[in-house]
């Protein structure tokens, strides 16, 4: 009982789906973890993208010397 034409046509689609979406999962995952811009990988702009960590961080430096 060999694989005929139409199961392979079929197990063909299914890899093809299955490695479309593992390419998009690790496309998230890197644009997740390596972005060079600030915020999430959504990309929708919401605040999450508006956050400047750099200038918290400087503010908190700031009222921390003034503290002592």
């Amino acid at each position: 009982m060999g694989v005929k034409g139409s199961d392979m046509v079929q197990e063909l689609i299914i890899f093809m789906v299955f490695a479309l979406a593992a390419g998009y999962m690790l496309r998230l995952g890197y644009q997740s973890f390596f972005s060079k811009d600030a915020g999430c990988a959504k990309g929708c702009g919401s605040a999450c993208s508006t956050i400047d960590l750099k200038k918290i961080e400087e503010q908190m430096r700031a009222k921390q010397a003034q503290a002592k």
